[in-house]
């Protein structure tokens, strides 16, 4: 069975980037009933400290070194963790900005999964290599501020260009970005601004 992996990232349920999702997610389940969705959302499961025996299996692994017993406990978590994600057909994230990048739990669940000989490798000689297949990914990303139209009073999104370059070196390059904003300030535009997205959103559904 097909199968869609949602990454959902912001900790409350009626977030707008959580709404977003919600929206893209009912119609993409319109378009493919016999898709498989699996929700990993970052803030209810549990996602292990990069430290300690984890941490000495990255090492081990750099050095050419066997795991102890212990170590290899601790990376097959985060060897689950990658298969997950790596086994998916499409891949959704959702995600509120946070201070003009991401959540720090998402940047937590990158810094566990980027592991050499798991989503990439490295040659001496020729550099790093991705070892994920690329697949569709959409990037739901919710914030306070207007960077959809461009009105963002001269903040910058770092969010964007971290997600696309995080995601580009494991391997995937096929990403298209849904922007909601501002979700901050007079009632009017945000409203605006969030039935567009959710517009742009089941649209995006159909045809993904």
């Amino acid at each position: 069975m097909p199968k869609l992996f949602h990454l959902r990232c912001s900790p409350r349920a009626a977030s707008e980037s959580s709404e977003g999702a919600e929206a893209f997610v009912t119609r993409f389940r319109q378009a493919r009933p016999d898709w498989e969705i699996d929700v990993m959302d970052i803030w209810r499961e549990s996602l292990p400290e990069f430290q300690g025996d984890v941490l000495e299996a990255k090492y081990a692994r750099l050095g050419g070194r066997e795991f102890s017993d212990a170590q290899r406990n601790a990376f097959a978590v985060i060897e689950r963790m990658a298969m997950r994600f790596a086994l998916a057909d499409r891949v959704l994230i959702s995600t509120p900005m946070w201070n003009f990048g991401i959540p720090y739990k998402l940047k937590q669940w990158f810094d566990l999964i980027v592991q050499p000989g798991l989503t990439f490798r490295f040659d001496p000689a020729q550099g790093y290599f991705p070892l994920l297949k690329n697949r569709p990914t959409i990037v739901i990303l919710a914030s306070g501020g207007d960077f959809v139209t461009g009105m963002n009073r001269g903040r910058i999104d770092m969010a964007s260009p971290y997600l696309r370059e995080i995601l580009r070196f494991i391997g995937i390059s096929d990403v298209r970005f849904a922007l909601v904003g501002p979700t901050a300030g007079p009632a009017e535009p945000a409203r605006l601004a969030r039935e567009a997205a959710h517009r742009l959103l089941a649209e995006m559904a159909a045809g993904f």
